[in-house]
């Protein structure tokens, strides 16, 4: 079984945050796939499917992000999961806004999450989905600009890279880690040979 975790807040008034992108992609995820999310027996949601023979599970953490790690450890030794069948859908200020990156493994990067993460599940050896979520903030106001809404005109840039996320998630559980990093090479292989085609 393949797990994906998004990183996020509950409540409503986080729910289109910058801090919720991954909450975000799995609820497009879900809704693609005919999927509902439910309380699980830990402090999470959670909604079970199955794609060509492979399940998994998508996770929604209530333990708000500082404490992220709790949920995801819970989740692990309930369901039995590896942690390279775990993938984490988090946002990342480093990256413009939209933009997307795969890692197999890391250091936090100064996100408090993914810090939870690490010490909780006391490895680093977990694939994540980096979603950007930009940085156009002053210094000492990161907390407040990842809270915030995005604004309507970065939803305009953010729309295909959820839907893409969630094509991402798919490769992952039918290919694995493997699979979905050769999907995500050819994807961006194609980009970068469009915008080169535009400038000739």
């Amino acid at each position: 079984m393949k797990a994906v975790f998004g990183i996020g807040n509950p409540g409503s008034q986080y729910e289109f945050t910058r801090h919720n992108i991954g909450f975000i992609v799995l609820d497009k995820f879900a809704l693609e796939h005919g999927l509902n999310f439910k309380p699980g027996k830990g402090d999470y949601y959670f909604a079970k499917g199955k794609l060509e023979g492979e399940n998994f599970v998508l996770i929604k953490p209530t333990t708000y992000v500082n404490r992220s790690g709790l949920a995801a450890s819970d989740v692990l030794n309930r369901f039995g999961i590896a942690s390279k069948d775990f993938l984490v859908v988090t946002d990342d200020v480093n990256l413009d806004v939209g933009k997307l990156r795969i890692r197999t493994n890391g250091g936090d990067g100064g996100h408090n999450g993914l810090y939870s993460l690490i010490y909780e599940l006391e490895t680093q050896d977990f694939p994540r989905l980096r979603f950007g979520v930009g940085n156009n903030f002053e210094k000492g106001m990161m907390a407040e600009y990842v809270l915030s809404p995005f604004p309507e005109k970065e939803w305009e840039a953010i729309r295909d890279s959820i839907k893409t996320s969630a094509k991402l998630i798919e490769v992952f559980v039918k290919e694995g880690l493997t699979g979905m990093l050769n999907y995500f090479s050819k994807i961006s292989a194609a980009k970068s040979n469009s915008k080169r085609a535009e400038k000739e």
